[in-house]
């Protein structure tokens, strides 16, 4: 897990767990001791950390993890269970379809990732279940991840809330922000659904069998497969928050403008569409390109 990473999350309603699951998951959300969201991340991060330095490294943990995001909406408990171990099988899976087997060997032995796999196998013929929670993006935010929110969901943080701002002057690369800074959008699956089935229907009916319809309906596929009817969306920037200054915090309109994107090709308003798309797109471009400064 990268410190440069962007996350979506899908916080299950208490009453979708088993019955077991629902006493552990209350009697978690209770606790005094369990990461609260300003450290989660964090904490995530570390764990990650330890098992790659480790010798041999550990590509996935032995025990799923028992750890979760909790979000409390209306009176409600919601839960979005970590799910590390099963994360860190498909993101090895990932790696090792993606990187040259001798390269890839030289970060994660052969027999390391043999023994991982044959992990995995197990739990796949048990029939657990093969999709996470969460999807994560390291430097950028595909811009399907804004469909399915309003610009009025966003919450922005700054230094925690408390104490002066930056001054808009971004932080480099590698040195952590001294408090808690975030970018956050929730919504209520029903209402994400609705937005990305219109984003999805407009797309497809004005670029056809493009990459950008076919990228919204494998994300509209994803919440299908996860998500129960009373959950909710959550869009975290992360450790994204990381490579921007509070000014490009605070003007970041990524959710609006590719609603504005929609609504031009909806509406026969092209040119709005294209200047919309070109804003959001240089943006993010922008910020990917820092995974290649100095």
């Amino acid at each position: 897990m990268l410190p440069y990473t962007a996350y979506l999350r899908v916080y299950q309603p208490i009453a979708a767990f088993s019955h077991r699951d629902r006493a552990y998951w209350t009697a978690y959300a209770e606790s005094a001791d369990r990461p609260r969201r300003v450290g989660a991340v964090a904490a995530e991060h570390d764990e990650s950390l330890r098992r790659l330095v480790a010798t041999p490294p550990i590509a996935a943990p032995r025990l799923e993890s028992g750890d979760a995001y909790v979000r409390r909406m209306g009176g409600d408990l919601y839960v979005c269970p970590w799910q590390t171990r099963l994360r860190s099988w498909l993101a090895l899976r990932d790696f090792r379809t993606e990187t040259p087997a001798a390269l890839a060997g030289a970060y994660v032995p052969e027999a390391v990732s043999a023994e991982a796999e044959r992990a995995f196998e197990a739990w796949r013929d048990r029939g657990e279940p093969l999709r996470t929670q969460i999807l994560t993006s390291t430097w950028t935010v595909p811009l399907p991840w804004f469909a399915p929110f309003e610009a009025k969901e966003r919450c922005l943080v700054l230094d925690g809330g408390a104490g002066p701002d930056t001054g808009g002057a971004a932080r480099p690369p590698g040195r952590p922000a001294p408090s808690p800074r975030a970018l956050l959008y929730v919504t209520e699956m029903a209402l994400a659904r609705e937005r990305l089935d219109r984003a999805i229907a407009v797309l497809r009916e004005h670029l056809g069998d493009g990459a950008a319809p076919a990228a919204a309906e494998r994300l509209d596929d994803w919440l299908t497969g996860v998500a129960h009817p009373g959950a909710l969306l959550e869009l975290d920037y992360g450790g994204l928050v990381r490579l921007l200054g509070d000014e490009e915090l605070r003007s970041d309109d990524s959710v609006a403008e590719v609603a504005a994107v929609v609504t031009g090709l909806e509406t026969g308003q092209e040119e709005l569409a294209v200047a919309m798309y070109r804003r959001v797109t240089e943006r993010w471009k922008a910020i990917r390109a820092l995974e290649h400064a100095n």
